[in-house]
């Protein structure tokens, strides 16, 4: 997608616009963040524009010299730029594709064990393990909202909040089905089992943007039940929601706290309710979206962890890295998440294009 000098013009001066209105300090409260909101955006679609005028330039210029010794002398920058220009180009490009309004945000993650029975939680546990140590990399905070543990050690179920930069824009990849492979520790025949966990990024909004009428909310308030530490069963501390127009269900009781349990259920329900507002609007979309990378079908398998050979596979992207402890363990998940953001910018890039 070549781009023109028109365009690029309209992007810095764009940029020069905003930096003009930020520095006149006559902007204040909800149209200052506005601004700057727009000005963090901008600024690297500018500089990546701006990268693009200095080469196109600089290699008219030198295309146009008439001096034959001096065109000798250019020769060498001439091809140089021949080659960094399109690289630019591409970039900017890249750059200039639309972004998910929801990159920026702060994400919901949600695991849940699927078929395999107690491999199934440990597997829950494992994948859990890897996204904190991933985010901790990351410069990011992850909390735990709620988990339904069983006696091993696994997760029937965990819900967290992972904030930072970009936390949804790097996780949003992560949806779907995880496959593992491997001789559970409950296994006494060293047989190879097949289990699976299901993983949902979420990105969280903010409460002006979720209202949610209390008269559409019923709010029942129980006894702790199961495995949730030394305060369960004393009192009546656990909450439900239940969201009658949509029916959404949230269950919390990980907290000794009612008011703490409920602030969290509402949190986890503004969440859910986003993303289904979400998906109900990028619903013409939908065909479009099954064929780029990040079309978040949680049904979809897309990774098997295979530990008898040390392997995890992408299945999105038929690709595979012989370093599963390494992604396991965190810094490996990075290079997996950059090639799943490259196939879905080329995918982005070619669909814009035709």
């Amino acid at each position: 997608m070549s781009v023109s000098d028109t365009r690029l013009s309209q992007i810095t001066s764009r940029l020069a616009e905003l930096e003009a209105r930020l520095a006149s300090g006559t902007l204040e409260g909800a149209d200052f963040i506005a601004a700057s909101r727009d000005y963090a955006e901008l600024e690297p679609v500018a500089r990546a524009a701006g990268d693009v005028q200095a080469m196109r330039s600089e290699l008219a210029s030198l295309a146009a010299l008439d001096d034959p010794e001096m065109r000798e002398l250019a020769e060498e920058e001439i091809a140089h730029l021949k080659v960094a220009l399109p690289e630019a180009e591409h970039r900017l490009a890249i750059a200039l594709l639309p972004r998910d309004s929801a990159d920026s945000r702060p994400a919901m993650l949600e695991i849940r064990a699927g078929t395999g029975g107690d491999e199934a939680a440990l597997f829950a546990a494992d994948l859990y393990r890897m996204y904190e140590r991933f985010a901790a990399e990351q410069g990011w905070r992850v909390e735990m909202v709620s988990a339904n543990a069983n006696e091993l050690g696994g997760f029937k179920e965990v819900v967290a909040n992972v904030a930072g930069t970009g936390v949804f824009a790097r996780l949003k990849f992560e949806s779907g089905v995880h496959r593992v492979q491997r001789v559970p520790v409950t296994e006494s025949g060293g047989r190879i089992h097949t289990s699976a966990a299901t993983v949902a990024v979420l990105p969280e909004p903010d409460e002006v943007d979720v209202q949610i009428d209390p008269g559409d909310l019923k709010i029942d308030i129980y006894r702790a039940s199961g495995a949730g530490g030394q305060h369960v069963n004393t009192t009546d501390s656990a909450v439900r929601l239940t969201h009658l127009p949509t029916g959404l269900v949230v269950i919390q009781q990980d907290q000794r706290s009612q008011h703490k349990n409920r602030d969290k259920a509402m949190q986890v329900l503004r969440t859910r309710l986003y993303d289904l507002r979400r998906d109900q609007a990028q619903g013409a979309e939908a065909e479009a979206r099954r064929a780029m990378v990040g079309s978040g079908d949680r049904s979809e398998r897309i990774r098997t962890y295979n530990f008898p050979q040390g392997r995890v596979t992408d299945h999105r992207i038929n690709l595979t890295l012989h370093r599963l402890p390494e992604i396991l363990e965190g810094p490996g998940l990075g290079e997996l998440i950059d090639a799943l953001t490259a196939e879905d910018q080329a995918k982005r890039l070619a669909a814009m294009d035709q």
